[in-house]
């Protein structure tokens, strides 16, 4: 590879680049918002503690079990079922995400260096 190619330009066609001045190249692209997965379980696995205080602490319960043992078994239940719960979510919203997906023609723009070394 020669100093002037970038890793994505190695091995391209020639006939497909443009040439200083001639016409861009113009490819069409798919462009959409996919939501990001892990905030989403975070999110989930929140909710579910919350959840597992909620029902450890305000509901009344039975005088022989400790509210922080019944708080940690309800925690591993509810945070679990929280992070499917927003898993879930995230696939149903990167599924209406490819839905909605719009498709976009772009052309390739002349980089900054090559017009102060042709310049």
């Amino acid at each position: 590879m020669s100093s002037h190619e970038t890793p994505g330009t190695a091995g391209s066609d020639p006939e497909r680049e443009s040439a200083p001045g001639g016409v861009p190249e113009r490819r069409e692209v798919t462009v959409r918002r996919a939501p990001k997965f892990v905030p989403f379980l975070i999110l989930g696995g929140l909710v579910g503690v919350a959840v597992a205080a909620i029902i450890a602490y305000a509901l009344p319960g039975d005088a022989s079990y400790d509210r922080g043992s019944v708080f940690g078994f309800f925690m591993v239940l509810c945070a679990a079922g929280g992070v499917i719960l927003g898993a879930a979510a995230a696939l149903v919203l990167d599924r209406l995400s490819v839905r909605r997906a719009e498709h976009a023609v772009v052309e390739s723009a002349p980089d900054a260096d090559d017009d102060e070394n042709g310049a």
